[in-house]
């Protein structure tokens, strides 16, 4: 099994820069894997790299992208 990114959407620093401003794509978002907590509450797991959003918060870059991690069958 090897691991593949799926792209969900991006991160950007709002125009004040007090906030950091998420842009989540609808559609690929119903095709994402997801967890459900012993309370019954379900959830899709995303990621953002720690990194690539220390640059956007410092202005060094605009944009960084949010992913969902998903493993994947190399048959």
């Amino acid at each position: 099994m090897t691991e593949q990114n799926r792209l969900v959407g991006y991160a950007r620093r709002s125009n004040g820069g007090a906030t950091v401003r998420l842009s989540i794509n609808v559609e690929e978002m119903k095709n994402c894997e997801t967890y459900t907590t012993s309370d019954g509450q379900t959830y899709i797991p995303l990621v953002v790299s720690r990194h690539a959003l220390e640059l956007v918060l410092n202005g060094e870059r605009a944009v960084t992208t949010v992913i969902q991690n998903t493993s994947a069958s190399t048959e």
